[in-house]
């Protein structure tokens, strides 16, 4: 018998070994019985679950052979994990589902399951059946027998029953090897990434970053019984719900009484974001909201190499407030299902949190370059071994007299030989063709059924919608309200935009009872109810996350981060969550969300660089991303509108960045002018005034034929104060505001800057790393060979009081660059 077990020979070998050595069990026992008199499995179904994990285990090798001669790019295996193909037999099909990337027989089940059922039920139960504790049942598990294949061999290719049931498995195992070769066929990402995630088994894909899915799998709760209460009381008045906005609205994608699963590692409980996740859904238990979520710990007592010390997972689970914990033997089966079906019963029952503890092995090393002899002894490896989970069904079904170890070997061999003719199909199958191919799934623009929802927004305001909106502002809408600020004008907009987008919720830190730390979001939870406009605990990661969840969902989340530099501490969420979403799932899944930021510098009496952040390059490098910059407040609302819009039509990820300096700004060249206020358009002005994302406004002073200043947020003000100075010196500039930093107006860029030849860039983030070298470089690729010269920020942090003066943009420094730009 092998004592160490490093390569895929070796595992093979052991488990053949194993299957030869069972021995015979008295009498045979019908597939309908319990496999044992007080076992919640069947034999039937417990063979299901061996396919399920020999299919997994066989792909894993797979996937070894593919990278052997250089045609497989992802060797990161299941080996060791496949116990969780009972989890998922203990959950419904249409519990949405967050994988680790070692839950390969979860998602073998979960296929096989909808295969066997196409089209379950997800009519919305009623308020008692929802609430009630259900066992999944047999028809939750496909049976050995189902005939679920649509190219099923035939002849001598004919797979018997004692062979196995692989056509139940074969679409998953395809989906599986596509995605380890690349091929632009693979069902989710087409080629981009190897991800366990598909739209009709309700699994979001998820990447290898560890934990970062975990915050939005709250979100996802949160979303989810939201959405429930609220159908609920729809039922009961015959109103129903739908989620989205306007026209376009959709229905919720999952049942009510859904749960939602998110399965990880070990090392990932020490993570920050898996931290902010439960200190999350605990906090919100405490507070009374309930947060449906079944987290799966599949601990395998390492992080690649590095251990998890004895006890500590167990201990750190334990010790989450307002998660419920269950533990089970991932090598066991029947244990596993038995503890996985009465936690999912009981976040189901209770709509409150519960973490499965579920104590696997890991074979085969982390990847496939990993050698675990570096760190690992003989003995350690032997222990693994004899917890190997395929080996432990296989021993149950024997003992059981289910099946013989030679039955069980013929169906390991079956689905040996299927997944090795799907992977040599899938080979000859064709890769992403260019960079066109890569990005086109990225974050996709059709700025004209934006524009219609914009229009569509104002028809329904000053329409059906009129009575129900003058009643939300009190009988008196903002447009009567004279001349607003940047503030106010937001505040005004995103009261209208929760008028149109029902499932539109405003959130963070502060936002609800304060109104926000600058008065924002005052009076919003008074006239859209706590449901709608709510506080958040003070973590970002986490805030983020809630909106992944909810977009995910179906809702429409604005999330408030309350300073820029606070975003930094939960960039990942945007970057490796929201933004690759539409990326990795070609837009199966999407998660729409406006993150409004307060930001940017100059404060006055109030400071330091965490409340006067001017960086922006953490945003302006995530592909995809939109991010609006509003200097103005006849910019704002319908700047805001659009990224509303966006988000509801194409599933955009926008970052509304308003600058804290201007919310209150009244005045442009001197005090009491006034000129820095506007006033609000009425809904029928909306489509005139609307801002498509990417488009620049353009100020003209004096003869503007003499100077461009490109710039943004403060630098606006900024920049037209100093083009007035300029004027009195018989000096012409066009200033040019980008709004949008992503992507930027660059057809704006260069049409402004050739028609006057000397193009000053105004940028208040810093030199290294900001805005203006876009804006340069977009120059440069254009062709542009007019004079070029920038006024940017200090690298520096921005210092408290005074001190910051010297290292931010000033009116001044913006004067003196254009003469010295226009001496040239």
């Amino acid at each position: 018998m092998l004592s160490d077990v490093t390569t895929p020979q070796d595992l093979d070998d052991r488990f053949r070994e194993t299957l030869a050595a069972l021995p015979a069990a008295e009498r045979r026992r019908d597939p309908a019985d319990p496999v044992t008199d007080d076992a919640p499995l069947t034999g039937a179904q417990l063979l299901d679950l061996f396919d399920a994990q020999v299919t997994s285990r066989q792909l894993d090798l797979a996937g070894r052979w593919l990278r052997s001669f250089g045609e497989g790019f992802y060797t990161i295996g299941s080996a060791g994990h496949e116990g969780n193909a009972a989890v998922a037999a203990a959950l419904r099909p249409t519990d949405p589902a967050l994988l680790h990337y070692r839950s390969g027989a979860f998602y073998c089940l979960r296929a096989a399951q909808v295969a066997a059922d196409p089209a379950p039920s997800a009519e919305p139960s009623t308020e008692a059946e929802s609430t009630t504790e259900t066992e999944p049942t047999s028809a939750r598990v496909p049976s050995a027998d189902a005939a679920v294949s649509e190219a099923e061999p035939s002849g001598s290719e004919q797979v018997t029953e004692a062979a196995g049931n692989f056509t139940a498995y074969a679409d998953a195992a395809r989906d599986v090897l596509r995605g380890m070769v690349a091929s632009s066929l693979e069902p989710i990402a087409g080629g981009r990434h190897k991800v366990f995630g598909r739209a009709d088994l309700a699994i979001v894909p998820t990447t290898s970053t560890i934990a970062s899915h975990l915050p939005r799998a709250v979100g996802m709760g949160l979303a989810v019984e939201r959405l429930r209460r609220l159908d609920s009381a729809g039922r009961r008045t015959g109103a129903g719900v739908r989620v989205g906005s306007g026209a376009g609205a959709t229905h919720a994608p999952w049942p009510p009484d859904a749960i939602v699963v998110c399965s990880f590692g070990d090392a990932s409980v020490n993570h920050a974001s898996a931290t902010a996740a439960f200190n999350t859904a605990g906090w919100y238990d405490h507070a009374g909201l309930r947060i449906p979520v079944l987290f799966v710990c599949e601990d395998n007592g390492l992080g690649i190499s590095v251990r998890s010390p004895e006890g500590w997972v167990e201990a750190t689970l334990r010790a989450k407030p307002g998660i419920r914990y269950f533990s089970a033997d991932g090598s066991d089966p029947v244990q596993t299902y038995a503890v996985a079906a009465e936690a999912a019963a009981w976040v189901r029952r209770n709509r409150r949190p519960a973490v499965l503890h579920l104590r696997t092995v890991r074979l085969m090393g982390h990847a496939g370059a990993d050698a675990e002899t570096a760190y690992r002894s003989p003995a350690e490896l032997a222990e693994d071994l004899d917890r190997d989970p395929v080996a432990g069904t296989a021993r149950l079904l024997a003992a059981a007299g289910v099946a013989t170890g030679a039955e069980l070997l013929s169906r390991y061999d079956e689905t040996g030989w299927q997944v090795r003719r799907l992977a040599e199909e899938v080979l000859g199958e064709p890769k992403l063709a260019g960079a066109a191919d890569v990005v086109s799934t990225l974050a996709p623009r059709r700025p004209v059924r934006v524009a219609r929802a914009v229009a569509d927004a104002a028809a329904r305001a000053s329409g059906p919608g009129a009575a129900a909106r003058a009643e939300a502002f009190g009988g008196k809408p903002p447009e009567l309200a004279g001349p607003m600020t940047l503030a106010q004008s937001i505040n005004a907009a995103l009261a209208d935009g929760m008028l149109d987008h029902p499932q539109m919720a405003v959130f963070g830190e502060d936002v609800a009872a304060k109104g926000g730390v600058y008065g924002v979001t005052k009076g919003l939870r008074d006239r859209f109810g706590a449901a709608r406009v709510f506080d958040t605990l003070l973590d970002e990661t986490s805030v983020l996350g809630l909106g992944l969840g909810a977009g995910l969902a179906g809702m429409l989340p604005v999330p408030e981060i309350q300073y820029l530099a606070y975003l930094h501490n939960a960039e990942d969420q945007l970057r490796g969550e929201a933004a690759t979403m539409r990326f990795f799932s070609q837009g199966a899944f999407r998660n729409p969300m406006v993150v409004r930021v307060a930001g940017l510098a100059y404060q006055e009496g109030f400071g330091g660089h965490f409340h006067n952040d001017n960086s922006v390059a953490v945003l302006r490098d995530v592909p995809g991303l939109v991010i609006a910059v509003p200097a103005r407040p006849d910019d704002a609302a319908p700047m805001l509108r659009t990224c509303l819009a966006s988000a509801a039509v194409d599933g955009s990820v926008c970052v509304f960045l308003e600058p804290i300096a201007l919310y209150h700004t009244r005045d442009l060249y001197a005090d009491g002018d006034g000129e820095w206020l506007a006033g609000y358009p009425e809904p029928g002005g909306w489509v005139a005034g609307h801002v498509p994302i990417g488009r620049a406004r353009v100020y003209r002073v004096g003869s503007a034929d003499d100077l461009t200043i490109i710039t943004f947020g403060n630098g606006v003000r900024m920049s037209l104060r100093a083009a007035a100075v300029l004027a009195e010196e018989g000096v012409g500039t066009r200033v040019v505001d980008l709004r949008w930093l992503a992507p930027l107006p660059v057809a704006d860029i260069i049409r402004e800057s050739s028609a006057t030849g000397r193009v000053l860039v105004v940028d208040e983030t810093r030199r290294s790393g900001g805005v203006g070298e876009g804006v340069i470089a977009a120059l440069v690729d254009a062709g542009y060979v007019g004079a070029a010269r920038r006024v940017a920020g200090v690298d520096s942090f921005v210092p408290l009081g005074p001190a910051a003066r010297h290292v931010l943009v000033s009116a001044e420094a913006i004067t003196d660059g254009a003469r010295t730009l226009l001496a040239r």
